[in-house]
């Protein structure tokens, strides 16, 4: 924090103004600069951008010249942080209102409310003069009238004369040693809200060894007396210490956890040099010059019980505050980075799916899906009792009608024994002449949608358990358009989430899911509002209105017709435009849906005897959209461009003899690097006046196919015909898996013996990363296994490969 303290230091009242008045001492694109360590310009050019109602998304694709061509993932950190710092500046205005209210508000607590970045600093501050609060000892010191002795024992200590303040029968001044025990609360409250004391003693611990320490409590040792075999998952904090610097972020939030379940008890542990450092520095700071020695006692005195009753309990609180605010982000920063990679697994595209909700008593039920999404029939059968043969005849019906040779299995109760049910009837070639696969689909959530009204909106006519099933199959075919309709918090690839702030991991899972549905980009004529609510610049309302523009009006030719949408402003289309596909087929495939319906529509109205005139097609809502857009097709609608690109887009392609009927082809990319053998990226940008990394998106997007999806990067989901029991591993062996999720203490990797094995964080080499900064759900890999514990169901691996 150094170079924003040297910019608070100069900052002149009024620099930086809260929303409701209270001028800051600092300004919040320093500050916030300091601590994402980026450069001031590009914090202030963020923080304009974020004010003006930027989404990430689109900051981070459409304004990489004044990010410094910053990610996503690091954009999302600068924005947390930004509100972070927003809300200080809230609080502050609230403490100074509060403070005020209850005239009590002095010039060196406005100073230091002023110079207070954190809301932990705040709340300190606020503490004393909270309403309801019991008044401090040295407030109440304050009210007998004994601030003034106070400051001169600071200032003037030759005129100290506390025996002339003593009144009998007044409680507090009762005798010389009350009257010095409230002159020494004071000193105590003066020394405990000095800047350059508390930047000391921050300074003094953090150059210390202060430990976090956890024992097993009481009542957890008194229960293990009457009890044994209890409470084992907290048994390696039962006898813990580590110094809070080098403390992993998964253990804070499990030693919390086992706080909060009074298993354990926790403390922080600061040196006792520590304190010896720091009360040699307030003889220094405190003690004026040639001060009587009555008057050093008195201050010594006071500077002691300033640190054991203020000061120490302060620091304890503010390491736990941010140990904990460190490691709920840490956990969330993990979660987001798994959903990611799980929202942005390839699609299945092409494929008839049967989903299993795998069950014992109550049957495993059956959904079999269209290549896009239909469902195509349901069905319950029980797999797991002595019916078992008897429904592997059924099952293979169902597959053989609808020629469907991929099985989707959810990875719950009854996971292992379904996965064992296919295995074997595959091996016995049951369902031939089909060639048979299966592959585990993580179902986390599928219950908790199936009850949804999302759910019952889109599937009314279906049981609960079947909409579960349909979840599994659509989930293989297309995750991201499966999962957007589940809260990200259900879907169950972190940790301990449900130990950090709800409002945190919500807002950073939104913004994850908002970035995947939008760098994805959805094709607005087929789309659900389900995902176009998740799309940059929209919301639940807003999406609403796009669907009922569609059904009024038919499919949107171009992008210029989101204009025509009302509600949705020109910030909203800047927002959401260049995310939003036309795409010619999915035009021509509604148009022929609307065809149909209408045909249908005819036909009953003649079956029930009504006029011709009934019978003909519905008048639409509006024609007026039709007649104000552009009804022809733009090529560009196709691509990752966005519409305020379009004029640099056409000079480019001018420039280089291409035409809009070549986009994505292999003419256009010839073309594309011919002009880029001439002059580079930041030459042509230059020549046509625009920002480099716009430039590069414009090359990008004419070279790439039209039905370019960049979750083609990444691994396919694996399919099996067979599998392995635990029984089966062997130390030494080498297998091929699938990485489930990530920690911050390694990844658990899907290896097909029923049980995920773990890879420890020293056992991922960097080196056989190939060049990714680690692993994530999804990835395909080869590990070797180091152990087998059957008993605790533990399998210890080591990577030996990325493959792919």
């Amino acid at each position: 924090m150094a170079m924003a303290q040297k910019k608070m230091a100069s900052a002149k009242p009024g620099e930086k103004t809260s929303s409701a008045g209270v001028s800051m001492l600092w300004e919040t694109a320093y500050v916030l600069a300091d601590r994402q360590d980026i450069d001031n310009y590009i914090a202030a050019n963020i923080i304009e951008l974020l004010d003006e109602g930027c989404t990430v998304p689109f900051i981070a694709r459409y304004r990489k010249e004044k990010t410094g061509n910053m990610e996503a993932e690091k954009l999302r950190e600068v924005q947390a942080v930004y509100e972070e710092l927003k809300g200080v500046q809230q609080k502050a205005c609230t403490v100074v209102k509060q403070v005020e209210k209850q005239g009590k508000m002095t010039d060196g607590l406005l100073s230091a409310i002023r110079r207070s970045t954190t809301t932990e600093e705040l709340e300190h501050l606020y503490a004393p003069y909270k309403v309801g609060s019991k008044a401090t000892l040295a407030e109440r010191a304050r009210q007998l009238g004994l601030e003034p002795a106070a400051m001169a024992v600071l200032s003037q200590p030759h005129s100290y004369r506390p025996q002339q303040l003593v009144r009998a029968g007044q409680e507090g001044l009762q005798s010389l040693e009350e009257v010095e025990r409230g002159v020494q609360h004071i000193i105590a409250d003066i020394v405990s809200k000095d800047k350059e004391t508390m930047d000391t003693i921050r300074a003094m611990c953090k150059a210390g060894h202060v430990r976090l320490e956890s024992t097993k409590s009481k009542s957890t040792a008194k229960k293990e007396k009457e009890q044994e075999n209890t409470t084992h998952k907290f048994e390696q904090y039962y006898t813990f210490s580590c110094p809070i610097k080098f403390i992993k972020p998964h253990q804070v939030l499990a030693i919390n956890r086992g706080e909060s379940q009074k298993i354990l008890s926790v403390k922080i542990n600061i040196p006792d040099d520590v304190k010896t450092r720091f009360l040699a520095f307030c003889d220094r700071r405190w003690i004026p010059r040639n001060a009587p020695q009555h008057v050093v006692g008195v201050i010594r005195k006071a500077v002691e019980d300033a640190y054991s009753r203020l000061i120490q309990p302060l620091m304890v609180r503010h390491y736990r505050a941010d140990l904990t605010k460190t490691a709920e982000k840490q956990s969330a920063a993990v979660f987001s980075h798994n959903l990611q990679r799980l929202l942005l697994q390839p699609p299945v595209r092409g494929r008839v799916v049967l989903g299993v909700d795998p069950g014992y008593r109550h049957g495993c039920k059956l959904a079999l899906t269209s290549p896009t999404g239909q469902i195509l029939h349901t069905d319950v059968v029980y797999l797991h009792d002595n019916r078992a043969l008897r429904e592997a005849d059924r099952v293979k019906r169902i597959l053989l009608t609808h020629r469907c040779q991929t099985v989707a299995i959810g990875n719950g109760t009854a996971c292992r024994e379904t996965e064992a049910f296919f295995s074997q009837h595959i091996q016995q070639g049951t369902f031939r002449p089909l060639d048979v696969v299966y592959c585990i689909v993580n179902e986390s959530g599928a219950s908790i949608y199936s009850v949804s009204d999302e759910a019952k909106k889109e599937m009314p006519d279906l049981d609960p358990n079947l909409r579960s099933a349909v979840s599994i199959a659509r989930r293989l075919q297309d995750p991201l358009v499966e999962l957007v309709k589940i809260e990200p918090k259900n879907i169950g690839v972190g940790m301990y989430q449900h130990d950090i702030s709800e409002s945190m991991l919500k807002a950073a899972l939104d913004g994850v899911v908002e970035e995947c549905v939008s760098f994805v980009g959805v094709d607005i004529n087929v789309c659900s509002e389900t995902l176009l609510r998740r799309l940059a610049g929209l919301n639940a309302s807003k999406a609403k209105k796009v669907v009922e523009w569609r059904e009024a009006n038919g499919a949107f030719i171009n992008r210029e017709q989101l204009r025509s949408v009302k509600g949705l402003g020109p910030k909203t289309f800047e927002q959401c435009a260049g995310f939003i596909r036309i795409n010619p087929i999915s035009i021509n495939r509604y148009a022929s849906l609307e065809k149909a319906n209408i045909h249908e529509e005819q036909s009953a109205n003649t079956a029930q005897g009504k006029k011709r005139k009934a019978a003909a097609e519905p008048k639409r809502k509006t024609k007026k959209a039709k007649t104000e857009a552009n009804m022809t097709l733009n090529p560009l609608d196709m691509t990752c461009i966005h519409p305020e690109s379009y004029p640099i887009a056409l000079q480019f392609l001018n420039r280089i003899g291409g035409s809009l009927k070549e986009l994505g082809q292999q003419n256009m990319r010839t073309k594309v690097q011919a002009a880029l053998m001439k002059n580079n990226v930041e030459g042509l940008a230059a020549e046509l006046k625009c920002g480099t990394p716009t430039m590069q998106l414009i090359i990008d997007g004419l070279q790439q196919p039209l039905d370019y999806d960049i979750r083609a990067e990444f691994e396919k989901p694996l399919f099996k015909k067979g599998l392995v029991s635990m029984s089966d591993l062997k130390t030494g062996t080498t297998l091929t898996g699938r990485v489930t999720n990530l920690t911050d203490f390694g990844a658990f990797v899907d290896i097909g013996v029923g049980k995920d094995g773990l890879i420890h964080k020293s056992k991922i080499r960097p080196d056989r990363l190939k060049g990714k900064k680690c692993l994530g759900p999804g990835d395909k890999v080869e590990v070797k296994v180091l152990n087998v514990d059957p008993s605790r169901g533990r399998i210890g691996l080591e990577l030996l490969a990325l493959i792919g």
